[in-house]
C-alpha cells in the first residue's frame, strides 16, 4: 500500500504493443487535433461575427463546440507527447487533473444537449412564446448552470477518488479514467460506486427527457412544412450528435468494466478514446453542413474576396 498518493507516477499501458510506428500515429493525431480545433473555432467565430446568428440555438451550439475543444484538449496533448516519448507515465496530480477535465466535458456535453433539446421543444411546440421564454438572461442562466453543474459533478467524483489509498500504478488505457484508478484502491469503494450509479441515473434521466421532447417535436413537426424544415435542420443533427456521443460512452463503459485486460487491446483503446475524438470532430461538421444559415456564412467567409480600394 502506498503511503502518499501524490508520490505515485502512473504507467499508461495503452500504447504498449498497440502502436508500432509512433511517428505515423503522431502525424494522424496532430492532424485530427488541429482539424478538430479548426472546425470548432470556425463555427464559433462565424456565429460571433454575424449578428443575424445571435440566436439561442446558435449560442448553445457555440457552447457545444467550445466544450468539444475542451474535451479534445484534455486528451490530444498528452497523447501527442507520449507518442514521441520512450516512457508513458503521468503523475497522480496530472491524472486527477485530466480526469476532472474529461468528466467535466462528458457531463457538460450531456447537459448541453439537454438544453438544446429544450430550446428546440420551445421553438417548435410553443413558437409564439419562444421569444418570451428564451431571453438573453435565460440563455445566460442555462449556460451558467450547465457549466456549474458539470464541473461540480466532476469535482465531487474525483474528490471521492482522491481519498482512496492505492495499491498499484498501472493503468490499462492511453489516458486516465476514474474507473481504472478506483480499481487500484486498497480500500472499500462503495461510496464511489454509489456516486457513479447516481450520476448514471441522472444522465439517463436527461436522455429520457430528450427523447420525450423529441416525441413532442415529431408530433408537432407534422403540422406544417416550416416545422418539418426546422426539425430536419436543427433537431436531426442534435439527435445524431446525441446518439454518437452516447454510443461512444457505452462502448467505453462496457470495455472498461467487462472487457478482458489482454484481449483486443487496439479495439479497446480505440473505443475508449472515441468519445474524446469523434463527437468534437463530427459535431461542428454535422451542424455546419445541415444549418443553411451557418453553412452559407462559412462559405462566404472563405470565398469572399474583399475589394481592394483603387
Amino acid at each position: 500500500m502506498t503511503e502518499n498518493n501524490t508520490d505515485i507516477v502512473f504507467i499508461l499501458q495503452g500504447l504498449n504493443g498497440s502502436l508500432t510506428d509512433r511517428q505515423l500515429y503522431f502525424a494522424f493525431a496532430l492532424m485530427s487535433y488541429s482539424f478538430t480545433v479548426f472546425v470548432n473555432l470556425t463555427l464559433i467565430v462565424t456565429v460571433c461575427l454575424d449578428k443575424t446568428l445571435h440566436e439561442p440555438i446558435y449560442i448553445f451550439l457555440c457552447n457545444l463546440c467550445f466544450n468539444g475543444i475542451c474535451g479534445a484538449s484534455c486528451f490530444y496533448p498528452k497523447l501527442l507527447y507520449d507518442l514521441l516519448a520512450d516512457s508513458h507515465v503521468i503523475t497522480y496530480i496530472g491524472c486527477l487533473t485530466q480526469m476532472v477535465a474529461t468528466y467535466s466535458y462528458i457531463f457538460c456535453e450531456f447537459t448541453s444537449l439537454t438544453v438544446m433539446a429544450y430550446d428546440r421543444y420551445v421553438a417548435i411546440c410553443r413558437p409564439l412564446q419562444y421569444r418570451a421564454l428564451m431571453t438573453v438572461q435565460k440563455v445566460a442562466q442555462l449556460l451558467f448552470l450547465t457549466w456549474c453543474f458539470s464541473m461540480l459533478e466532476a469535482f465531487v467524483g474525483i474528490s471521492l477518488t482522491s481519498r482512496l489509498p492505492l495499491c498499484g500504478r498501472h493503468l490499462p488505457k492511453i489516458f486516465c479514467t476514474n474507473w481504472d484508478v478506483v480499481r487500484l484502491s486498497c480500500s472499500d469503494t462503495t461510496v464511489n460506486n454509489i456516486y457513479g450509479l447516481v450520476l448514471t441515473f441522472s444522465h439517463l434521466l436527461q436522455m429520457v427527457l430528450i427523447l420525450i421532447s423529441y416525441a413532442h417535436l415529431v408530433r408537432a413537426s407534422i403540422r406544417s412544412l416550416s416545422d418539418r424544415r426546422k426539425f430536419v435542420q436543427t433537431c436531426l443533427p442534435h439527435l445524431v450528435t446525441l446518439l454518437i456521443f452516447t454510443t461512444s460512452l457505452l462502448f467505453d463503459m462496457m470495455y472498461s468494466r467487462y472487457g478482458g485486460s489482454n484481449t483486443m487491446a487496439v479495439l479497446k483503446n480505440a473505443l475508449a478514446a472515441e468519445f474524446l475524438v469523434v463527437p468534437p470532430l463530427i459535431n461542428p461538421v454535422i451542424y455546419g453542413m445541415n444549418l443553411h444559415q451557418i453553412r452559407s456564412r462559412i462559405l462566404h467567409m472563405f470565398t469572399h474576396r474583399p475589394e481592394i480600394p483603387k
